[in-house]
């Protein structure tokens, strides 16, 4: 058995708190490059498209099954209270304010947030990284800045469809197959929905979640160790810091935000 030294506890302390200083510093770049990133759309334009699009059947099909759910679910609860029309004001208010933004951040974490840890690990692997710092390219601003800024501008679309999608599938459950009126569910979801105060914060939370999902990814896949075990190491901790990095801030935003 290794012996224990203290020494080992101070080296593990001062390289954790190098790589948080390093990963701040990086995502304070990574802030400040959006007006050269944002000059050069057509790069942002791909990996909007890259990250949401190849995303969208996950998201569609995923809030679909979960506005099912909550319809179902939703409904036999409020049954035993005699409110079953308000089966469309759950369904909305669970979707725009938590599920949206979580569940669309943790699928997304696991989708593009992967895929982007894999590509630059391989592009770390392969020494494109170092190429370009030898033509004078700064591969941060080629890059990471694009692929930073596509994924928080799709994070909030993705929820959007999300939440969608969710409450046509709570439609579908709730007014098609079990026979809950249709006026009734829509004008309590009218009625009791905030734009503000619900489905703006869901937008709040989307725009951090994204922020934090890829800039992990990011981080991740250019940090990686440029060996096929260090590249797939690193997309393991992708999904793993992401999704807890989510569940953690979603409950930080949410105390913010309803309990203030």
């Amino acid at each position: 058995m290794r012996a224990w030294h203290p020494a080992s506890l101070g080296f593990a302390t001062r390289r954790l708190l190098a790589e948080w200083g390093y990963g701040a510093r990086l995502l304070l770049r990574l802030l400040a490059l959006a007006p050269q990133a944002l000059a050069r759309f057509g790069l942002v334009r791909d990996q909007l498209f890259f990250l949401g699009n190849h995303s969208l059947a996950i998201i569609t099909v995923s809030g679909l099954f979960v506005g099912f759910v909550l319809g179902l679910q939703g409904y036999y609860t409020l049954q035993r209270y005699g409110s079953s029309e308000a089966v469309g004001l759950l369904v909305a208010l669970s979707l725009v304010r938590e599920l949206g933004p979580v569940i669309t951040a943790l699928l997304f974490a696991g989708r593009a947030g992967a895929s982007l840890t894999a590509e630059i690990g391989l592009m770390r692997a392969g020494e494109q990284l170092t190429a370009m710092e030898m033509m004078a390219v700064d591969p941060i601003r080629r890059v990471l800045a694009p692929r930073f800024w596509g994924g928080l501008m799709a994070m909030p679309l993705l929820a959007a469809v999300f939440s969608a999608v969710g409450i046509v599938g709570g439609y579908v459950v709730g007014v098609l197959l079990i026979g809950i009126d249709s006026g009734a569910f829509w004008s309590q979801m009218q009625g009791g929905v905030d734009v503000w105060s619900d489905v703006g914060n869901g937008v709040v939370k989307s725009l951090v979640f994204g922020v934090a999902v890829t800039f992990i990814a990011l981080y991740q896949g250019h940090e990686a160790q440029p060996t096929p075990e260090g590249v797939s190491a690193a997309t393991t901790r992708t999904v793993v810091w992401a999704s807890l990095a989510v569940l953690g801030l979603d409950f930080v935003l949410t105390v913010m935000m309803f309990s203030i």
